[in-house]
């Protein structure tokens, strides 16, 4: 594979800061108001949460006094003023050394997370990136990526479940022989010192999630756009941010993956086409470092209102510390899943790069830019349709290559028995709150365990979802017990308690997150026969009903 661009990437950063200032300004309709909606909301913002901010309260202030009488040049400079500001705080940095050092340290990192007791009896094997084949497991159509690596730009829209992802889907790009990419990262991750400075020296773009104004969106944007136009290998989470229900994303915030039919056009109409290519990849945990905060973030008041999360367990280094204390007598699995790439439109690539549409048929993405009279080139309504198809397509992947482990089939067995003790017309809220922790015996989850992995798959066959290593031949016994080892090994309470020949459904929210990652599949919807209540509805469906949307 050919040196990437991004490896150059430090030489050009101030020609990408100067092209994202002058697009933006250039684009502006009506600078004032676009100061005018940023001095508002700003000024609003960082009086009731202080400010660490590139643009201060008092520089707001100063301004919002002042734009009445601003006017043409002077304006247009003001307006610039703070585009620079914002664009050099985002702009990100890549440093070679750094680089190669990281895909050596990664290994140990992840080789503790991940196998704590096999790092412990063979401390050299977590220094050797081999050694954790077993352990993250990449799958997918590597081959076919790594051709169109060389014929175009790659964008990597993958899950987002947890902080650790960015770190272990570099891990993956790395042990998968796929170039490294550009990502944003929230501004709030780059308090941590250590962290901050891997980060930053390995493409990460600083996003401040806290600033709701449009002109920052449009900055974002626009650097994201000159990214893609350039060449840059770029990644994000379409989700927005990690999954709070653990399910798999079903509504996807766009605005970045739209720059890249942006890129795509701009470039064709300066006559030098640089196809750009979408890899949906799932990252699947058989547990979740931040699970119990998220979960509870979902189901809280607070949840629904706050996109932040300060205080969850990876940005607390006792919970961390007790994350892998707690590990040490487990070998988890993370298993990551690249997708079939996608073109900007949605329609599937094959090895030679060539588009091919729902019927099978190649179709040229040109055809897709070029307007009636013939001219190629970006359109803002047009791309903004070819951007909620390519959304489409992306949530069709995800729940193609979800994988399902042992913990999801586990959980979703477990749920379909609690619903079976709830009364009609009960809620979800309801159920998860109810005080007697529900027994089930061994046997009969395992049962139902078995049943649930035999549907499953089925779906498999069918393509609708793929099943994690060993559980194809795994009994529901075994599939049980490794899902027991698994929950008993991490988390501060029990989900499943052992109680003899039975088990206690202990954490009802733990339950409700792991089987959120299948909820969308359907996989429990037989198991048991559903209970009609007054209105003909069955419990089942009234749960599902009031259940909030992932």
């Amino acid at each position: 594979m050919s040196r990437p661009p991004i490896f150059g990437f430090n030489q050009q950063r101030a020609a990408i800061v100067d092209e994202v200032v002058r697009r933006v300004c250039d684009g502006a309709a009506d600078p004032q108001l676009l100061l005018s909606e940023a001095a508002f909301l700003e000024v609003k913002r960082q009086q009731v949460a202080g400010s660490d901010d590139v643009v201060t309260l008092a520089e707001w202030r100063s301004l919002a006094r002042s734009l009445g009488r601003l006017q043409g040049d002077e304006l247009h400079a003001r307006l610039a003023d703070v585009v620079r500001r914002y664009a050099i705080d985002v702009a990100g940095n890549f440093d070679p050394r750094v680089y190669h050092f990281a895909s050596r340290a990664v290994a140990p990192l992840i080789g503790v997370l991940m196998s704590p007791m096999q790092t412990l009896r063979h401390p050299g094997a977590a220094f050797d990136l081999r050694a954790l084949d077993g352990r993250v497991l990449i799958e997918g159509p590597l081959g076919r990526i790594r051709t169109l690596a060389e014929r175009g730009t790659l964008v990597f829209v993958p899950t987002h479940l947890s902080n650790l992802d960015s770190v272990v889907f570099g891990f993956a790009l790395e042990r998968a022989g796929l170039p490294p990419a550009t990502y944003g990262a929230g501004k709030n991750l780059f308090t941590n010192p250590l962290l901050s400075f891997f980060m930053h020296n390995l493409g990460a773009y600083r996003v401040d999630r806290r600033l709701k104004h449009g002109l920052y969106k449009e900055v974002l944007k626009t650097y994201s756009c000159v990214l893609v136009e350039r060449g840059y290998h770029s990644l994000f989470f379409p989700g927005g941010t990690r999954s709070r229900s653990g399910a798999v994303e079903r509504r996807l915030k766009l605005g970045l993956a739209g720059t890249g039919v942006e890129a795509m056009a701009r470039t064709a109409a300066e006559g030098r086409v640089r196809p750009v290519y979408f890899v949906p990849a799932t990252i699947n945990y058989l547990l979740t470092l931040e699970a119990e905060t998220l979960v509870g973030d979902f189901l809280s008041e607070e949840g629904r209102h706050r996109y932040i999360i300060e205080d969850d367990e990876s940005t607390r280094p006792g919970r961390v510390a007790a994350f892998v204390r707690k590990l040490l007598g487990l070998d988890a699995a993370c298993v990551i899943r690249f997708g079939r790439p996608l073109d900007c439109f949605g329609n599937e690539v094959d090895d030679d790069g060539v588009s091919h549409d729902a019927r099978g048929h190649a179709v040229d993405p040109l055809g897709y830019l070029t307007d009636t009279d013939g001219r190629v080139g970006p359109d803002e309504a047009r791309d903004a349709q070819y951007t909620r198809e390519l959304g489409e397509a992306i949530v069709a992947a995800y729940r193609r290559d979800t994988v399902a482990l042992a913990t999801h089939l586990v959980a979703s067995a477990a749920f379909d028995k609690m619903r079976e003790g709830v009364a009609r017309g009960a809620d979800l809220f309801a159920m998860l709150r109810q005080q007697d922790d529900v027994a089930v015996s061994r046997a009969e989850l395992a049962d139902r365990v078995e049943r649930l992995r035999d549907r499953a798959r089925e779906l498999e066959v069918a393509g609708g979802i793929v099943l994690g290593p060993r559980l194809a031949r795994a009994t529901g016994r075994e599939i049980l017990d490794e899902a027991l080892r698994a929950f008993s090994g991490y988390h501060t309470s029990p989900v499943l308690e052992p109680r003899g020949d039975s088990l206690l459904l202990v954490d009802t929210r733990l339950i409700f997150y792991y089987q959120n990652r299948l909820a969308a599949h359907g996989l429990a919807a037989d198991l048991v026969a559903p209970k009609a209540d007054a209105t003909g509805k069955s419990a089942r469906t009234a749960l599902g009903s009031r259940a909030p949307a992932p």
